[in-house]
């Protein structure tokens, strides 16, 4: 399959890839193993197929997806572990190199500095775990590590879909290496556990800060109408805007930005939360392929089977929106029936409601119809977006 290829890179050089690939590789000769055994094969014949399997099965994704272009083994190495490990410095972190920003990360940095996260997780100080949450491809648990909050998501092995779900684990790593006050925070991930942390159809685990339960679905919808005044509507979509602009600012698209996907914690602050359907794109036009996301706010082109840009997460940011803004769900009827309307006749949710009637509603009506268009060209970047919506807030503020 060509997917197969194009998430089966030559093997990276990078120390963290070449780790955490040879431990994707021996799960992966596990559960082949398994399957070889209960065709009625034998031991012999398997042992040479997982030997040439684990000296020669990279990470899923490339190396451009987790590290930055200006990484060099040969350069200067620092530990690669989580700054609640510092006390703890016999522990087996990973090194790697340090890395030289690109311009457009330069005027970041000052605002948002780049933190280490850890490829190593000490089971023995993650303690308490509760479920909160769960997906298509995992569930999320609230724990305690080095007795700190912190939420933990183990990404579940698929019996029917292997590669998606370790594709998944991957791409929630695209963001770990980024610090941001509008995007959840990576402290540590593995796919390597002992016997004992009951992680058997796990593909890997990911230690993250701990932001609360509460998503903007729930308020959307669960929330009072005075809860959700205009001027908070419009203070979350500058939130959510400001994580994308730092996203893009990296080439990272999210490809599944929706309600439930954006955290509110203690402080009212948005952060986007879920990366597994995250890509880290080059910045030559080569056509990426897309799997995943929710369908009522996947953009048309990737609905139609074109290229991945950022414009998609665009598209994505103004059906949610629009949630924030009418509380209301997006589209009425089957699944497919919304798909075809959406790509051949331009369906988007409507505009033809009593808060779109007033100025602040005429000018929110404005920047989703910039935000939607059918192509991604048209639509504003993140950047602009989060400049419209803070002179948006200005006037909320003045009319409040």
């Amino acid at each position: 399959m060509h997917l197969r290829g194009h998430l089966a890179p030559a093997l990276p050089t990078s120390p963290l890839l070449f780790v955490e690939g040879n431990c994707a590789a021996r799960a992966t000769a596990r559960e082949q193993k398994r399957d070889h055994r209960e065709r009625g094969g034998g031991d012999a014949g398997f042992c040479r197929i997982t030997a040439r399997l684990a000296d020669t099965m990279p990470s899923p994704i490339p190396v451009s997806r987790l590290l930055p272009r200006g990484l060099a083994p040969c350069l200067q190495l620092g530990a690669c572990s989580s700054p609640m490990v510092r006390r703890y410095e016999r522990e087996n972190t990973l090194r790697v190199p340090a890395a030289a920003p690109h311009e457009e990360e330069r005027a970041l940095q000052h605002q948002h500095q780049r933190e280490p996260w850890s490829s190593v997780v000490n089971w023995q100080e993650l303690r308490a775990l509760r479920p909160i949450g769960s997906g298509g491809f995992g569930s999320v648990y609230e724990a305690r590590y080095y007795g700190e909050p912190v939420a933990v998501k183990k990404v579940k092995r698929s019996s029917h879909h292997r590669l998606a779900s370790r594709r998944s684990f991957w791409s929630e790593l695209n963001a770990a290496h980024l610090r941001h006050d509008n995007i959840v925070r990576v402290i540590a991930a593995t796919t390597c556990a002992p016997a004992s942390a009951d992680v058997e159809d796990s593909v890997g685990t990911i230690v993250m800060e701990y932001v609360g339960s509460v998503s903007l679905q729930r308020l959307i919808y669960c929330a009072t109408e005075e809860d959700l005044c205009a001027d908070r509507c419009v203070r979350y979509a500058k939130d959510i805007a400001s994580g994308l602009t730092f996203l893009h600012a990296h080439r990272i698209a999210h490809l599944d930005l929706k309600p439930a996907n954006v955290l509110v914690t203690q402080q009212d602050v948005c952060k986007i939360a879920d990366f597994g359907c995250s890509q880290k794109l080059d910045p030559s036009p080569t056509p990426t392929p897309h799997i995943g996301g929710t369908y009522t706010h996947r953009a048309p082109e990737l609905l139609r089977g074109r290229a991945v840009t950022l414009k998609a997460d665009i598209y994505s940011f103004a059906i949610t929106f629009w949630q924030l803004l009418t509380r209301e769900q997006p589209y009425e009827g089957d699944r497919q029936s919304v798909l075809y309307a959406v790509v051949a006749f331009g369906l988007r949710p409507t505009l033809a409601m009593d808060l779109f009637r007033s100025g602040l509603g005429h000018r929110c009506e404005a920047l989703l119809g910039r935000c939607w268009q059918g192509e991604p060209a048209p639509r504003p970047c993140a950047k602009e977006l989060l400049s419209q919506l803070e002179i948006l807030h200005l006037s909320t503020i003045k009319v409040t």
